[in-house]
């Protein structure tokens, strides 16, 4: 029995170590073939996330983009890096801009025949390029993630030799002589390993056995997520939560203005709720802001410390909650503090634009009829309005019809009005001056003058 047993162990000891020499090689395939956004930030940053779950070997990065946003492409740059595992990129016909920083990252470069990589100088929506210190700052990324790669020392060679070359990662941004690279010409630099036509051409070149090749297939989550991330949207978001606040506070009831902001509220905050990015701190100082701009609207006359404190608290949790989260250890960047701070500042700037349109003569009527401050209050609808011209009876004198006791009917001329005495009673036939018009009443007093 104790020999079936020990067969038994020796057995499965031998399965277990030939196994994993027969094993497929797990790599997980992330495409990037569109612009360079916040979609495409979201979809790397679940890539990273489901190669590490699935404990891949290796994670491809199939690109063929002219670029994109810089903030979208430094964070996918600093995701590759820390991913510990090896990373490969096959540039499939183009990588371009924020595309040429996003392959120099990783640890691997092919490149398929007639493709090109570079020309990262910094843009604006006309192709126009961008001031000096965007193509700086763009400018360091380059050379920093060209470093990251670090020297070596070729055989029979003492000096060490960048891998890749910071100079000439730079490079890619000037805006006078734009470097750009072939496949071949990259090659050369070493900016490029080799060239290929598929990544299962690349994963052979690489000497990957039995390579079990899973494709990323993002889900609709992650693109609903990716889109709300985007900076044009989250500060339009921003723009209809103020803009729609501040109509609901001039709008009698809870209507259309209010149903706006909460709508662009919640999906403000959806990206970060769906990935679980957001301190718990974010929505509690959030409520607490606006209780404080309520409790000063609607409870505490005037303006003061309270509203102030608010509206401070409201603007903290909407910059704080798109700030990028940071490893344990590492500290938050100027750009990632500044950025949101300026996607919030556009939103608030369009909302006060928002806000003087809708309540112009070229806003929407529907918006200004039942803004408070277009409301014309009509008799016809039933509304009663106070009669002032009495008002320019003040300082004439007058006779009392009745007795006031206090109050009663004077006559000025022919005209009979009713008055209220300042004082003591007084009896009908009595000289009388008005001395004030007050909530639509006439007050009189004895002018001292006989009866005539």
């Amino acid at each position: 029995m104790k020999t079936a047993v020990r067969l038994l162990q020796l057995f499965i000891m031998l399965i277990i170590g030939i196994a994993p020499l027969n094993a497929a090689t797990r790599v997980l395939v992330l495409s990037l073939d569109d612009e360079i956004d916040a979609k495409a930030w979201q979809h790397t940053h679940r890539a990273c996330d489901e190669a590490r779950r699935t404990n891949a070997r290796m994670m491809v990065v199939h690109m063929n983009t002219y670029g994109g946003a810089i903030d979208a492409a430094d964070s996918i740059r600093t995701a590759i890096l820390r991913l510990d595992m090896p990373t490969v990129a096959f540039v499939d016909h183009n990588a371009a801009s924020a595309g040429a920083l996003i392959a120099l990252a990783c640890d691997s470069v092919f490149m398929s025949p007639g493709s090109s990589m570079g020309a990262a100088t910094v843009v604006d929506g006309q192709g126009n390029p961008m001031p000096d210190k965007y193509q700086a700052y763009m400018s360091s990324i380059m050379r920093s993630t060209a470093e990251h790669h670090g020297r070596y020392t070729a055989p029979g060679d003492s000096v060490a030799r960048w891998r890749r070359d910071p100079a000439l990662a730079a490079g890619m941004v000037r805006v006078d002589s734009v470097v750009s690279f072939t496949a071949a010409e990259a090659i050369k630099v070493g900016f490029a390993d080799g060239t290929a036509v598929s990544v299962p051409d690349v994963l052979r070149q690489l000497g990957v056995d039995h390579p079990q090749i899973e494709n990323f297939e993002p889900t609709t989550t992650d693109n609903i997520i990716g889109f709300l991330s985007s900076a044009a949207v989250r500060a339009m978001l921003i723009m209809l939560i103020i803009g729609g606040i501040y109509m609901e506070m001039h709008t009698p009831g809870f209507g259309f203005a209010a149903a706006v902001a909460l709508v662009a509220a919640a999906l403000y905050f959806l990206p970060m709720l769906l990935s679980g990015t957001m301190p718990a701190w974010i929505p509690i100082l959030l409520v607490i802001g606006i209780v404080l701009i309520a409790l000063e609207l609607f409870v505490i006359p005037g303006f003061g410390i309270c509203g102030i404190a608010g509206i401070a608290a409201v603007l903290v949790a909407l910059c704080a909650s798109i700030v990028p989260a940071v490893p344990e250890g590492e500290s938050l960047s100027l750009d990632a503090v500044a950025r949101p701070i300026m996607i919030v500042t556009v939103g608030i700037i369009a909302a006060v634009g928002l806000v003087a349109w809708l309540t112009s003569r070229h806003g929407p009527k529907f918006i200004r009829r039942r803004s408070e401050l277009m409301l014309t209050q009509d008799i016809g609808e039933g509304y009663i309005g106070v009669d002032m011209s009495p008002a320019a009876l003040v300082g004439k004198r007058a006779n009392t019809l009745t007795d006031l006791r206090p109050s009663g009917k004077i006559t000025v001329g022919d005209e009979v009005y009713d008055a209220v005495s300042t004082g003591a009673f007084i009896e009908a036939g009595t000289h009388v001056r008005v001395v004030k018009y007050e909530n639509a009443q006439l007050y009189v007093e004895p002018s001292n003058l006989n009866q005539q």
